[in-house]
């Protein structure tokens, strides 16, 4: 339906001042517009070359495309899915520059060789009359001039159309960049020499040498104010000897200078202004910046030129100052902070994510801006370690820093594992976290600010794994993850470590693979250890890599007999819930239920202290509750319904904000929590049960609880797998949905699983699909297209039929503001705008017609041509056929009339020569 998020990979941009749109190409020939929110388009050009300019007609709802492969694009805004009405294909030439002036139908084409076409932008038809590059040059000048790298007419004289890069409003003087880091400001009158040379970033010299030349300025735009000096904004210019600068937007105002330094290459900057004419005071009030990964707005109208605030998650960690003290992580070759996981708490607005360096990150939303003397951290040694020793029943206890859950519900005391950066004997790595924690003061913005930071180290030389799953709950203050080696649970609130077990430990004696914790340094192979070490993706995670590969060669099913595949058992799904967690019990409680890529889902037992004020001083007990559920292949989804088949969301604590400086007595009020309980009432706890929804990559069952009885059952796929599964609400009823590997969306009803859905859409061809693909309610569905792109799509009927409707306005009525007054004075010495008939100078009574073989004009389907073109049906044919019998008849009745005359001029010709016969018939020839 709709794609939302950054253009990927854009190279053009361009802003409608009247209508407020903005549009993004990108090179691989998409078209993106963006208005107010809501209002979002996307459109793809089918030769899919990439865009190299676009154009507006300013407040006419149409907009203009230019190809890399040489083709110009005409699109209709005027409607909500924009279509081409025209397209013109140059044959002889390559484009590499255009500009259409406000309110023109002319636009001009400049060409790789110097020339200048004129396009009629209503027919979108070549004008005959060129520009062409010997006669725009001295006659002096024996040399090409290269290809047109700029148009612009001047604001005050249409007439002249000249290779310049921005004008002065009044139309005396003009600003040129250029490749040595100068800019030249010229006067009209005075072509001899620039009337101003200006080196924005280079070093003045003594004795007035000319300052050392700096990197090419390669765009830069001249922008005047009624009440202050002119904004001059360019990129690029800085000095050769900044190697390894980022790069910056210079905005020059007066004597104030402002280096805005940009996260990314720039790809194209535009500055907003008030009026849409280029001859009026232009009134800047913001720059669009395009970057090659990010849209940047600085706002002028503040001295401070602040860019909008963003999130960074790498501003905990301390930065590497060269490339020897680079991070000390073996995990990946890319970027050792990229995101991998997401888990938010809208109603609390707790947020965290997981990094690829193992690493958690624990965000609380203020509005207050605070500085944070000490990042609060913690180190876990996530691992599993006893001796060789054989031990069936899998009992003996691991060492004292990996408690052990056993079978029995025996409480876990917490366990926090402080660590200093140290080295074995043998020289290996061992309690090294990956990143270094920033040890000064950091300050934070308002917004989403750090409250915690989690770290994997190593161990025995051996790198942390990646983390699989994440899961939050701000009602408990409870934060859980689990990788390929086990699972660790972190109180938030009272910054300590509840639970760290590795997976084997979670069965305990009801393993049903009797094995038995091993060292992963021991057992791991050379080779293996290699493998796991590297990635080529950072956004992909080792564990899933090796599941979704192997998964067309092997069977899912639960009694896997590899030992090593088993040993490999990875935390693939996590949920906090209010139920059942045995057989016997009467009422809810808090829980927490883990699923594993081995289709098994264990239970733990959340003890809660009683009370707010309880809950800072006393520990949370966690143990084990010895259930286990049994499924063929990897755990996906889990979930929780009532009786009446309505979803049971987990528990969770309102926002409130937590750094208001305020009295003591108010602090203490803050500081008691008031979870919101989503669990059924007392009176309905013992007579009513619930159901717990599982889905996995093969199947799908309904738990009653607390019977733990397999109430439903749905065998999804066999001959693929599901890599999403999401319980959502479709028409006031719940439902799961599953995305397989080989492109089907397929729906299930719940509690009952009735098949309800099964439509092919999209094969798995990368893992980025694999791995963003999600459901939402109401029929919906979401995966990343692109590294920066989010496509929507629906597979609900009613979207698909309400879905014209939903679709945002490209265009709206609106009059275009009123030119600017010419001044008495002005009119009267020719100092005010000159106006030119392009009618009269481009037209094809005065310029003829241009050859053919210089460009093809292309039939758009969404002009009236295309239309035409699409209507040579049934009903064309008839009426071609009509018009062919009335052209024959005519022919017809044409020749009868011919011969008619024919024989009446026989008849004619026929009397007169008997006549003539009879009159000279008697007479001798004598008498003539």
């Amino acid at each position: 339906t709709v794609r939302h998020g950054f253009p990927y990979q854009p190279s053009a941009l361009a802003f409608d001042p009247v209508q407020k749109i903005l549009a993004v190409g990108t090179q691989t020939g998409a078209l993106r517009l963006f208005g107010r929110p809501g209002v979002e388009c996307y459109c793809q050009h089918d030769s899919g070359a990439a865009v190299i300019q676009l154009q507006f007609l300013i407040n006419e709802g149409a907009l203009v495309s230019v190809l890399a492969d040489d083709t110009l694009h005409l699109w209709n805004l005027r409607q909500k899915r924009p279509a081409i009405l025209h397209s013109l294909k140059f044959c002889r030439e390559r484009v590499t520059f255009c500009h259409l002036p406000f309110q023109s139908k002319w636009l001009y084409v400049g060409t790789e060789r110097g020339n200048i076409h004129i396009v009629n932008v209503e027919s979108f038809t070549l004008s005959g009359y060129v520009i062409m590059w010997n006669k725009a040059i001295e006659l002096s000048s024996k040399s090409h001039p290269g290809p047109v790298v700029h148009i612009s007419d001047n604001p005050m004289d249409e007439g002249k159309a000249i290779h310049s890069v921005a004008w002065h409003h009044e139309g005396k003087q003009f600003i040129c960049s250029h490749s040595d880091g100068t800019l030249t400001i010229w006067n009209v009158r005075s072509p001899a020499k620039p009337v101003q040379t200006i080196t924005p970033h280079g070093k003045q010299l003594k004795d007035g040498k000319k300052p050392e030349p700096c990197k090419p300025i390669l765009k830069v735009e001249f922008k005047t104010t009624r009440s202050g000096e002119p904004f001059i904004i360019l990129s690029g210019g800085l000095s050769y000897d900044t190697v390894g600068r980022r790069p910056c937007l210079t905005v020059m105002h007066g004597k104030s200078t402002a280096v805005l330094e940009m996260d990314y290459p720039i790809v194209d900057f535009l500055t907003l202004c008030e009026t849409p004419y280029p001859n009026d005071f232009q009134e800047p009030y913001a720059v669009v910046v395009l970057l090659e990964k990010d849209l940047v707005l600085i706002d002028l109208a503040q001295n401070t030129l602040q860019v909008l605030y963003k999130l960074k998650t790498s501003k905990v960690f301390e930065k590497s100052r060269n490339k020897d003290d680079r991070p000390n992580t073996d995990i990946v070759d890319e970027d050792p902070y990229a995101i991998q996981i997401i888990s938010w708490c809208p109603e609390s607005r707790m947020l965290c994510i997981a990094g690829v360096s193992a690493h958690v990150i624990i965000y609380r939303f203020s509005k207050q801006e605070v500085i944070t003397e000490v990042i609060p951290m913690l180190e876990v040694r996530l691992f599993y370690e006893i001796n060789d020793a054989e031990s069936p029943e899998g009992e003996q206890p691991p060492p004292l820093s990996t408690p052990v859950g056993g079978s029995n519900p025996q409480p876990i005391p917490p366990q926090s594992h402080p660590s200093t950066s140290s080295s074995s004997s043998d020289g290996l790595r061992d309690n090294v976290p990956c990143l270094k924690v920033k040890n000064s003061p950091l300050k934070q913005s308002p917004g989403y600010q750090t409250e915690l930071v989690i770290q994997l180290v190593w161990v025995g030389g051996e790198p942390p794994q990646q983390i699989t799953s994440l899961a939050v709950n701000s009602s408990y203050g409870l934060v859980v993850f689990g990788n390929c080696n086990g699972i660790a649970m972190i109180d938030y609130l009272q910054k300590a470590v509840l639970l760290n077990l590795g997976t084997i430990e979670l069965y305990g004696s009801n393993d049903p693979y009797r094995r038995e914790p091993r060292s992963p340094r021991k057992s791991r192979q050379p080779s293996g250890a290699k493998m796991s070490r590297k990635l080529s993706l950072p956004t992909d995670l080792k564990p899933d890599l090796d599941v979704k590969d192997n998964s067309f060669s092997r069977s899912r099913s639960s009694s896997v007999t590899s030992i090593d595949k088993e040993s490999r058992e990875a935390i693939s799904a996590l949920h906090f819930c209010e139920t059942f967690t045995r057989k016997a019990d009467s009422s809810p409680s808090p829980s927490l239920w883990v699923g594993t890529t081995l289709g098994t889902v264990l239970v733990i037992a959340l003890n809660l202290p009683p009370g707010a004020e309880q809950r800072l001083l006393q520990p949370v007990i966690v143990s084990p509750s010895g259930t286990i559920l049994r499924l063929k292949g990897a755990v996906l989804r889990m979930a929780f319904l009532d009786t009446t088949g309505c979803l049971l969301p987990p528990a969770y604590e309102p926002w409130k904000e937590h750094n208001v400086p305020e009295e003591k007595d108010e602090k203490e009020k803050l500081k008691k929590r008031r979870p919101v309980s989503v669990s059924p009432s007392s009176s309905q706890e013992i007579s009513e049960n619930q159901y717990a929804v599982i889905c996995s990559e093969k199947q799908a069952k309904v738990i009653s609880l607390p019977t733990q009885n397999c109430a439903y059952k749905q065998n999804i796929t066999e001959t693929s797998f599901v890599l999403r599964g999401d319980i959502v609400a479709l028409n006031n009823s719940i439902c799961l949905a599953c995305f397989c590997a080989n492109g089907h969306i397929m729906t299930f009803s719940l509690p009952s699983l009735r098949p309800l859905l099964d439509v092919y859409y999209l094969p798995l061809t990368n893992m980025r699909i694999a791995r963003t693909f999600c459901f939402t309610n109401n029929g919906q569905a979401l995966y990343l297209v692109s590294p920066t792109e989010i496509q929507r799509l629906t597979y609900s009927q009613e979207t698909c039929e309400n879905l014209q409707e939903m679709l945002g306005e490209l265009f709206t009525p609106v009059e275009t503001p009123e030119a600017p007054n010419r001044g008495f004075f002005k009119g009267l010495f020719g100092g005010g705008a000159q106006s030119l008939d392009r009618e009269e100078l481009f037209g094809e009574s005065s310029s003829g017609k241009a050859s053919r073989s210089l460009a093809q004009h292309i039939p758009g389907p969404g002009g009236i041509e295309g239309v035409k073109g699409a209507a040579s049906g049934v009903v064309g044919e008839l009426a071609r056929a009509r018009l062919a019998l009335d052209e024959r008849g005519q022919k017809l009745g044409d020749l009868e009339e011919r011969t008619a005359a024919m024989l009446s001029s026989a008849d004619s010709f026929s009397k007169h020569a008997h006549e003539m016969m009879l009159k000279y018939k008697d007479k001798k020839w004598y008498q003539f």
